[in-house]
């Protein structure tokens, strides 16, 4: 439960259902570690909701992950769940195979991200594709951020088409939408930056590690201020690379360009996009950021690499720029068009606002939960054959 994503969704996701009167929901996770942040609290807000199971933890560990195995199948022996709805690579493969092994009659899967993909080796890519074409036996349903994920893991043979539905990442749009009372305005936050009313600031939302697009920003910089000297940009979130960038920005002499947050707590995140002019976001694995949506939703226009969904709410020349991988050339093009266009920031902006308005909320994004499990027998008027399933799978 790291502040990311991945993990925002499915404890919005958790928190949502199990507020409705027809479910009890149980969001098990692994050990909170690392750099990025936690979202424990959160979750451990809402009573009953949250667990922890201590084998599940984030590196492959062979015998600990039999354990794990164990450990999930006796849990859900116990609690006898209609559904077990997994997340991410490993703790999805686990969890599915403990929820077969329960002989629990539903069992879904979101993919926020890929498992395999040109971002590592051959053999990890075999790996994470025999494993997740194994979990498919187990899987009734997959759930996917974008329509990028389901294209992948079908062209993977992983699945039918049918299996599939795409449900946007939602979240909560008012704070990004309409400036909060109480909450700092972009022009205190700008000045604690030491940032003028005629600067231009380039954001960025990822951890500090590899494959997060830090490092081609660095590549543009000096040649960005180039052509639009008042541009600075602010880097919002921490991670284990986030030394090694430190000395790269001050090797270019950009210590007092580039502005690093550290971790901020994320209901702090429309603040720092509303003190932002442009969002950049340059992931190399990603299912669907939500970076990108969320600065939309205050009207900041978006670049981002053409990886996974970000074609889907990156909509060259609508919401923002699209850019090819390895395309510097492009990327520092399409930089220096904004920063120089007002106008066109504007424009952008607008447009992508609205667009993200009818797509993107939290309450349509637990309605199409919903649906999808009324789909596969859980729910409403289906409780009956439900009922029949669970006296089945677990006498």
């Amino acid at each position: 439960m790291i502040v990311g994503g991945a993990q925002e969704n499915t404890l919005a996701s958790a928190v949502g259902l199990h507020r409705m009167p027809e479910y009890s929901v149980r969001l098990i996770s692994g050990p909170t570690t690392g750099p990025e942040g936690s979202l424990v609290d959160r979750a451990q807000a809402i009573p009953g909701l949250f667990q922890v199971c201590p084998s599940l933890v984030r590196q492959i560990q062979p015998w600990t992950d039999i354990r794990c195995v164990r450990d999930l199948t006796r849990l859900l022996l116990l609690e006898k769940p209609e559904i077990v709805h997994t997340h991410s690579g490993k703790a999805g493969i686990l969890g599915r195979l403990a929820a077969r092994r329960a002989g629990v009659p539903i069992v879904i899967h979101s993919i926020h991200g890929p498992s395999f993909g040109p971002f590592q080796g051959v053999a990890a890519n075999g790996v994470f594709r025999t494993a997740e074409k194994i979990a498919d036996r187990w899987t009734d349903h997959f759930i996917t951020v974008c329509q990028a994920m389901a294209d992948q893991y079908l062209k993977a043979g992983i699945g039918s088409p049918e299996k599939y539905t795409r449900i946007w990442s939602g979240f909560n749009l008012n704070p990004y939408l309409v400036e909060q009372p109480g909450t700092p305005s972009r022009e205190q936050l700008r000045n604690q930056l030491g940032i003028q009313e005629n600067d231009l600031l380039i954001g960025s939302i990822a951890r500090l590690f590899k494959l997060k697009g830090h490092d081609e920003i660095l590549d543009i910089a000096s040649d960005l201020l180039k052509s639009a000297p008042n541009v600075h940009f602010l880097w919002v979130g921490d991670g284990a690379w986030r030394e090694r960038l430190q000395q790269r920005i001050y090797s270019l002499g950009l210590q007092n360009r580039v502005h690093l947050t550290g971790l901020v707590p994320p209901e702090t995140i429309p603040q720092w996009v509303r003190a932002m002019d442009i969002l950049v976001h340059l992931s190399q694995r990603e299912g669907l950021a939500r970076a990108l949506p969320q600065a939309l939703a205050c009207g900041k226009p978006v670049v981002a690499l053409d990886c996974d969904g970000a074609r889907e709410i990156c909509l060259d020349n609508q919401t923002g720029f699209l850019i090819p991988p390895d395309n510097r050339r492009l990327l520092l093009e399409r930089m220096k068009q904004l920063c120089l266009g007002s106008d066109l920031r504007t424009k952008l902006g607008d447009f992508g606002r609205d667009w993200v308005k009818e797509r993107f909320s939290e309450e349509k994004m637990i309605q199409d939960l919903k649906e999808v499990n009324k789909k596969l027998g859980a729910g409403g008027a289906t409780s009956n054959l439900i009922q029949l399933l669970r006296e089945r799978f677990y006498s």
